[in-house]
């Protein structure tokens, strides 16, 4: 069985008197693709910041690679890619080299080094031939490949992205959740993805958590979408209808 890389337990955090996380309990295992969903003001960016150390913890525990998130300092095991890489400003005058040498944390690598990280995580992304291009000259769909090869430069163990698509067209999106899941399967990167578009979530993670304050589905993806419309929608918060996806 896969070893857990985060850990969770018995968090509750509070803003203005609010609970806005309850009772959250789970391990994210090592290898697995997490999809993490829910309404809007469920908690779900707050329990990211948690696990990232941003926020600081209330109540319960954090565990990542088996420190407690107040202690753990090898931050270079886990990227994340924020919802704000959507809004990036395209007036901004940095070529993709430089955007994807942003992300290689060591400053101890020589610069030949340095060029094939870059290379190689360009690669995995395909986007190797627009090295040399201006950030600003991309489409939305290739920008977020870039912000994807930005974030696996250092070759984090846990990549986590928060609504990575809002703003990207959907042909673009469906290329987006293959290049993740390849990114899971061939590299091995233990992938949280938060998201709304529940259809595709359920056909490319391993792992599913649905949360809405408190956590209200933690199990297979498939055992989620075969659920009648009635009980996810009870389970989500709101009434939901899942769109299936080809591929």
């Amino acid at each position: 069985m896969s070893k857990p890389i985060i850990s969770v337990k018995n968090v509750l955090h509070r803003y203005d008197q609010q609970n806005v996380l309850e009772h959250i309990n789970f391990d994210i295992l090592k290898g697995s693709f997490v999809g993490l969903v829910g309404p809007n003001g469920s908690g779900k960016t707050t329990l990211i910041k948690l696990i990232l150390g941003i926020e600081k913890l209330q109540k319960g525990q954090i565990f990542a690679f088996d420190h407690p998130i107040q202690k753990f300092k090898n931050k270079g095991r886990i990227s994340y890619v924020s919802q704000k890489s959507n809004s990036f400003n395209r007036g901004f005058p940095a070529t993709v080299k430089e955007v994807v040498s942003m992300g290689i944390i060591s400053n101890q690598l020589s610069k030949k080094k340095k060029y094939e990280q870059i290379i190689h995580a360009l690669t995995q992304v395909n986007m190797e031939h627009y090295l040399n291009r201006n950030i600003g000259d991309l489409s939305g769909g290739q920008q977020q490949r870039i912000f994807i090869a930005r974030a696996i430069v250092s070759q984090p163990e846990l990549l986590i992205l928060d609504e990575p698509t809002v703003g990207v067209d959907s042909e673009n999106v469906q290329h987006f959740y293959q290049l993740l899941s390849k990114l899971n399967k061939k590299l091995g990167i233990t992938l949280v993805l938060v998201s709304h578009d529940i259809g595709a979530i359920t056909t490319y993670v391993t792992d599913l958590l649905c949360l809405n304050k408190s956590i209200h589905y933690h199990g297979n993806p498939g055992d989620f979408e075969n659920m009648p419309d009635e009980q996810r929608s009870t389970l989500y918060g709101h009434q939901i209808h899942t769109i299936t996806h080809d591929h």
